[in-house]
C-alpha cells in the first residue's frame, strides 16, 4: 500500500537500504537453514510414497494367497472327485459308461496337474513380491532415521533463530509500508532474480557492490546527489553512496 507521505529520493533510498539490511538479515537465517526444509519435506513425500508402495504390495501377496488357498481347494475338490469316479467304475454295467467316467475321472486328474501348476507359479511370484516388500520396509527404516536426523537439525536452526527470524520478519514488513508499490515492486523482482538476494547495493571502490562493474565517477557523483533512483548498467541493482549506506541502519 503505497504511504500518504510524499518522501524525497534520498529518503526512499534509505527506506530501500534499511529494507535490504533487513531482507539480508532474514536471507542469512535462511541460508543457515539451508536445503534441510526441501529435504525434509521431499523425506516425506518419498516415505508417503513408499507407504503407498508397501500397502499396494501387501495387497497383491493378499490376493496371490487367496489366490493359492482356492487352487488348493480345487486340488481337493478333484481329488475328491476322482474317488468318487473310481468307486463308481467298480460297478458300472457296460463300457460306454465305464469311458465316461475314465474320463471324467482323466479330466478332474487334469484339473489338479492344472491346480498345481497354478501354485507353483503363484509361490514363485508370491516369493519376489515377498523380497519387494521386505526391500520396501527397508527402505522406508532407512528414509524415517534420515528424515529424523533432518528434522532434529531443521528444529535445533529454528529453535535458535525463531526469535531472530520473527524480529527480522516484522521490521521486513513495516520497512515495507514507507515505500511506494512501484518501487517495492522493483525492489522484489531485482532480490528474485540473484541469488544473494542484493536489490540495492552501495558503490563500493569505484564499482558496483553487486557485479563489481565499473562506475563511471560522472555517474558516481549523480548517486551522491539523491536526486534521482539510478541503477547499475550491467546488473540493474539499485545504487547507493557508501555514505548513505553506512548512515543508514535497521530499526534494532
Amino acid at each position: 500500500m503505497a504511504a500518504v507521505k510524499e518522501y524525497s529520493v534520498e529518503e526512499k533510498l534509505a527506506s530501500l537500504v534499511r529494507l535490504q539490511k533487513i531482507d539480508s538479515k532474514l536471507d542469512e537465517i535462511k541460508i543457515l537453514k539451508g536445503e534441510l526444509p526441501m529435504e525434509v519435506s521431499d523425506l516425506e513425500d518419498e516415505i508417503q510414497g513408499l507407504h503407498s508402495r508397501q500397502t499396494r504390495i501387501e495387497e497383491e501377496i493378499n490376493g496371490i494367497t487367496e489366490f493359492i488357498e482356492q487352487k488348493k481347494n480345487l486340488i481337493k475338490e478333484a481329488d475328491a472327485m476322482v474317488k468318487k469316479y473310481q468307486k463308481q467304475s467298480d460297478s458300472v454295467k457296460n463300457n460306454r459308461e465305464y469311458e465316461a467316467i475314465t474320463k471324467e475321472i482323466e479330466m478332474q486328474e487334469l484339473e489338479g496337474k492344472l491346480a498345481e501348476k497354478h501354485i507353483r507359479d503363484a509361490n514363485e511370484e508370491l516369493a519376489e513380491k515377498a523380497k519387494m516388500l521386505e526391500q520396501t520396509k527397508k527402505l522406508i527404516g532407512n528414509k524415517d532415521v534420515s528424515l529424523k536426523q533432518k528434522k532434529s537439525e531443521l528444529e535445533k536452526i529454528i529453535a535458535d533463530t525463531e526469535k531472530e527470524e520473527t524480529h527480522f520478519s516484522k521490521l521486513s514488513g513495516q520497512a515495507r509500508e514507507g515505500i511506494d508499490d512501484r518501487l517495492l515492486y522493483s525492489y522484489d523482482r531485482i532480490r528474485k532474480s540473484y541469488r544473494n538476494g542484493l536489490a540495492v547495493v552501495p558503490v563500493e571502490r569505484d564499482a558496483c557492490g553487486g557485479c563489481f562493474n565499473a562506475i563511471p565517477p560522472q555517474r558516481q557523483s549523480e548517486i551522491r546527489q539523491h536526486k534521482k533512483i539510478i541503477v547499475c548498467e550491467n546488473c540493474g541493482r539499485i545504487l547507493v553512496d557508501e555514505e548513505l549506506n553506512v548512515a543508514t541502519e535497521m530499526e534494532k
